[in-house]
């Protein structure tokens, strides 16, 4: 049967719906002006041409918003070539200021420019050795003997002991953790201390984090350890809910909750320079997190007990000790490690002093000097914190515990250095922090002065120029109870030093 719709068949439309007259192909402008609209077409782009010159490439339009909006962001690569003009700038200005104060008849102007220029590359260079850990400022025969009343200031208060304490970049600002869970984030010249807000469990599930495992009904919030990145954006916490936490520095909020180790977080270092993150813990593994991505990267393993401690500089190289008597070196990029054996006990704590000589601290009160060439210390002080009896009257006690046979006030629980240069620290229960001064080329390691502090030294941190030392302080011991000094003051004490 046919169809009798014209239409419906295919055929050329001669009627529209309503039977009018039929289609023109000289009434439809696109046919009867092409030439004219051709034209127009061409003057409509050029004008927008005209407009995009004007506008994007000369910085020109209608008002100064539009012009900040459409003005390309800065690049990595371009920031960091400003950056590098200005710091040259700002050292030539000094430089010339303090020729100006010198000569002030400005004569030989000519011949001293050009030893400014190379005093200035020659301090360039100086500075970039110095934060690559090839080149060791001597700092520690510049520290003078501080004075009976010259001694540790409690510049932060906790309710409880302080587990972790860490620097910014610039040592400008401070952060503490103490046992309860409360972080603070304060000013090393005032004081003045903000507290991070632990969010509520949905907000937590929401950013990451997992229910907990084992008898545990809710998320600890028990703090071990802290770290800051380099840039000073985000604040890495972790203890004994098994997850890594990621705050904002800058708003001081919860971000992200990195869940994946089966034990508590006893340690975190970011990578300087880069927005990588170490955690170790006590399932005897490290962890590595991205924390621009919010991702995970890898798992090291090599340890057979807990993790205690770890330390990372510029290159992919963890430093981490154990309960299991070694100090190992992971290589991340070649995917290799280097195991140091200790012969005596349990090694508490590390840090790097350059990329190839370490300090420990024991739990027989040794500290050791360690260099990449040999799996034995180099240098061993035994004995460093002995205890003292009379220490604030006789009010420090132990009841009577003890962990491998060794009281937990002797044991050297915490180790610092000054980035860059010979200057070391190490702290313990027994009422001091000492200084000391690391020899070159792995000759020793040499007593410079007893710092008088109460209290269990959980963590230290130098400033990167020397000039003041900070100690997290405390009743008890980091990692457990088997300690107590009622007479305490848990909080963060600084140490300012005088410097020849």
């Amino acid at each position: 049967m046919k169809n009798k719709n014209p239409r419906k068949m295919g055929g050329p439309p001669g009627k529209n719906k309503r039977g009018s007259s039929k289609f023109s192909m000289n009434r439809d402008p696109f046919f009867s002006n092409s030439k004219r609209r051709k034209k127009n077409e061409d003057e409509v782009i050029e004008s927008e041409e005209e407009e995009l010159d004007g506008g994007m490439l000369n910085g020109g339009g209608e008002s100064g918003e539009e012009e900040e909006e459409l003005e390309p962001e800065e690049t990595a690569e371009e920031k960091r070539q400003r950056i590098a003009k200005e710091l040259v700038e700002n050292l030539r200005k000094r430089e010339k200021e303090l020729e100006d104060e010198e000569d002030e008849e400005g004569e030989r102007v000519f011949e001293k420019e050009g030893e400014r220029d190379s005093f200035v590359a020659k301090k360039l260079m100086q500075q970039q050795l110095e934060d690559s850990g090839r080149l060791r400022r001597a700092i520690a025969s510049r520290v003078q003997k501080p004075e009976s009343v010259d001694g540790f200031e409690i510049l932060v208060k906790h309710r409880q002991s302080v587990t972790a304490i860490c620097l910014s970049d610039d040592d400008s600002k401070g952060f503490s953790a103490s046992k309860d869970g409360m972080i603070l984030h304060w000013d090393v010249d005032s004081g003045k201390a903000e507290r991070y807000q632990w969010p509520n469990e949905e907000i937590l599930r929401s950013h990451g984090s997992k229910n907990p495992e084992g008898r545990a009904t809710k998320h600890s919030r028990n703090v071990l350890a802290l770290s800051v990145s380099t840039d000073g954006r985000y604040l890495a916490s972790g203890g004994l809910d098994r997850h890594v936490h990621l705050w904002d520095t800058r708003t001081r909020e919860h971000i992200q909750a990195f869940p994946g180790h089966k034990g508590p977080v006893s340690c975190l270092t970011f990578r300087q320079g880069s927005s990588e993150l170490f955690s170790g813990s006590f399932d005897r593994s490290i962890k590595i997190w991205n924390v621009e991505d919010r991702a995970y990267m890898n798992t090291l393993f090599g340890h057979q007990s807990e993790v205690l401690a770890i330390d990372c500089l510029w290159q992919e190289r963890v430093l981490a000790v154990g309960r299991d008597r070694s100090m190992q070196l992971f290589k991340v990029h070649d995917e290799s490690r280097l195991i140091f054996r200790s012969s005596t006990s349990s090694l508490e704590c590390c840090c790097f002093i350059d990329n190839s000589e370490f300090l420990s601290g024991s739990d027989d009160g040794n500290i050791a000097l360690w260099g990449i060439q040999k799996k034995k210390p180099v240098y061993i002080v035994k004995n460093a914190h002995a205890l003292s009896t009379d220490v604030n009257n006789g009010e420090l006690k132990d009841r009577g515990r003890n962990y491998n046979g060794h009281i937990a006030s002797s044991w050297v629980s915490s180790v610092g250095v000054c980035r860059g240069s010979d200057l070391a620290a190490s702290g313990a229960g027994n009422g001091s922090v000492h200084l000391w001064a690391i020899e070159g080329a792995g000759k020793g390691i040499r007593s410079l002065y007893d710092l008088p502090l109460i209290g269990f030294v959980n963590s230290l941190a130098f400033a990167k120029s020397g000039k003041f030392l900070l100690a997290g302080v405390g009743q008890e011991p980091r990692l457990g109870r088997w300690g107590h000094n009622s007479a305490a003051r848990n909080g963060v004490a600084i140490q300012r030093l005088k410097l020849l």
